[in-house]
């Protein structure tokens, strides 16, 4: 009896364990210290954009399981069992929560148990299948919209995939193609493996901000390497939030706004045996990875915060302070100020911030930024004012960054002064300019914020970019072609990050210069280097951080022109490992 009582109590302990450990996973290609430990539950990125060869359709992308080595044998990587892969919608701020979940599960069969190899004569192991389920009511129930669906083995090589003696296809392409299913609802679905479409310098990132390399050339951390990817290709009246129209009234339609986000749960407990049988998992469903935008778990928020800010909803983190501070005031703006750290750090030399905007506003960490205006007339009808957002913009002194970096992050852009274009405001940042941007949906904390309305960058136009937003406020405050005019018109990249994440979007360079107070310069809050009432505002400081490089500017394959994107995974007998 004694040994029964010590055993149920050693089980108790041991479930605890497990619910505690799960609750504070984090994600994204290893950036928080437990899920490192968990890679199939690990998400890496999430993209969302207008599908450029089918306008009437958003394309999401979330990736998960990082850095999987092509030549990863005999085990090679794949979807979990026993875990939620899960995109969640948000469209309608007046209602909390999500609107539309998609929910994705993963099953495995081992084709044949007698050989080694991953496929021998037709047969896989482990063949994956997968099943869709969509919410519409915030997840309180779920439809199956697919069942069985195709997931591609990995790919592992010409032997294994084309010859007689593997699967006999044509080419990988042929299985990609083959797992592409149209579901009962009219959702394009692709779920298998990819190349990491994200390029970054991790190696030169990671060595204190050493990218661009100052020691030697920069390098693709992810080049070479594949993830798995749940891809789906959705109606945007799908996507529409209840009584929206079904025609967008203009291209930055606020009623088209959307947020996006993904996870993966598991099971709050899991028993190991000793007889080699597989685990058993139950307990409450656990989120233990999440992933909005990106890198904000990465390079935003620091190591000792990193699960708990992975253990949370958007929604719970929007009224969570103890992250705001880290938006507020950044660790990098340490290393883009020459009055602290800056000198620390040399690759970031091109990246300044702000600390004298028009001789008065300092947007240095601790400053008050725009706070000083709070309640004047000068920001009455202004987003700033207190009447029309509340107090989300200037909360409080000594939280600079309240303006830009911390809506960009949690609320989106609004189409409203002072978030439009400098072009036709006579040198007053707070008055109206060219409208550029709005993915305002003020619902939640962290994620993606896509307007659906704004119209496709053709890839064929010389003028895509893929800096983005960035991009096309270059545009509209240089070209003729839109500075003349404070006329609400598309100009080519305002369906760029952060207006949602096309897969060729340089993230990490836009989000280093948006650091470095590039949006505040985009409305008119010119770099230091600037006198107020100049002419010409296109300073030393400001074409510095414009031409800023980590070093790493495209992806290692090329991205294909139609769903789902991705290019193919590596191989792993393909040369150049």
């Amino acid at each position: 009896m004694k040994l029964l009582q010590h055993m149920k109590a050693l089980m108790a302990t041991v479930a605890l364990i497990m619910s505690l450990t799960y609750n504070l996973n984090a994600s994204s290609h290893r950036e928080a210290p437990l899920i490192a430990n968990d890679p199939l539950a690990d998400n890496t990125d999430l993209y969302a954009f207008r599908s450029p060869d089918n306008p009437n359709m958003i394309t999401i992308i979330a990736n998960y399981i990082p850095a999987e080595l092509p030549h990863g044998g005999p085990n090679y990587y794949s979807f979990g069992e026993n875990i939620r892969y899960e995109i969640h919608i948000d469209n309608d701020v007046s209602i909390p929560g999500d609107e539309i979940i998609y929910r994705f599960t993963f099953q495995k069969e081992n084709e044949d148990p007698t050989t080694f190899f991953n496929i021998r004569l037709g047969a896989q192991n482990l063949k994956t299948t997968y099943t869709m389920e969509r919410s519409i009511d915030g997840g309180v129930s779920f439809e199956v919209l697919l069942s069985n669906g195709i997931v591609p083995p990995p790919n592992i090589g010409p032997r294994s995939i084309e010859s007689g003696v593997g699967l006999g296809a044509t080419g990988y392409e042929s299985l990609i193609s083959e797992a592409i299913t149209m579901s009962s609802s009219g959702e394009r679905v692709y779920c298998g493996p990819s190349d990491d479409p994200f390029y970054v310098d991790l190696g030169g990132i990671f060595d204190l901000g050493n990218a661009p390399r100052q020691n030697g050339p920069s390098r693709d951390g992810l080049a070479e390497y594949n993830v798995h990817s749940i891809a789906i290709q959705i109606p945007i009246a799908t996507l529409l939030k209840d009584g929206a129209s079904s025609q967008a009234a203009n291209i930055l339609d606020g009623d088209y706004v959307i947020g996006i986000w993904a996870s993966a749960s598991r099971l709050s407990v899991r028993t190991l045996s000793n007889s080699g049988a597989a685990p058993m998992d139950s307990g409450d469903w656990i989120q233990v990875s999440r992933l909005g935008m990106p890198l904000t778990n990465e390079v935003v928020i620091p190591i000792g915060m990193k699960d708990y800010w992975n253990s949370i909803t958007p929604y719970d983190e929007l009224g969570d302070t103890a992250l705001d501070g880290f938006f507020y005031n950044p660790e990098l703006v340490l290393y883009m100020d020459d009055d602290l750290f800056g000198s620390a750090v040399p690759a970031f030399t091109p990246l300044r911030i702000q600390r004298n905007s028009l001789q008065r506003f300092d947007f240095g960490n601790g400053q008050d930024g725009l706070y000083g205006l709070k309640g004047l007339p000068a920001v009455a009808g202004t987003a700033l004012d207190d009447a029309i957002f509340g107090t989300l913009l200037l909360p409080g002194p000594g939280m600079p960054r309240s303006v830009d970096l911390w809506p960009i992050f949690h609320t989106g852009v609004p189409n409203f002064p002072p978030y439009q274009l400098a072009t036709g405001k006579a040198g007053n940042p707070l008055a109206e300019g060219k409208p550029f941007i709005n993915n305002f949906l003020p619902n939640g904390g962290d994620m993606l914020r896509l307007n659906m309305a704004t119209p496709v960058t053709d890839r064929d136009d010389p003028n895509f970019s893929n800096l983005g937003i960035i991009q096309a406020a270059v545009l509209g405050l240089t070209d003729p072609a839109y500075n003349s005019t404070t006329a609400l018109e598309f100009i080519p990249n305002m369906d760029g990050f952060p207006n949602g994440r096309r897969l060729e979007d340089d993230v990490t360079r836009i989000e280093l210069q948006v650091v470095a107070g590039v949006t505040l310069a985009a409305i008119g809050l010119w770099y230091d280097d600037y006198t107020a009432g100049d002419a010409n505002p296109l300073t030393q400081d400001l074409l510095d951080v414009l031409t800023y490089s980590t070093g790493v500017e495209t992806n290692d394959k090329a991205f294909k022109n139609e769903f789902p994107y991705l290019a193919a995974p590596w191989s792993g007998t393909e040369t150049g490992m």
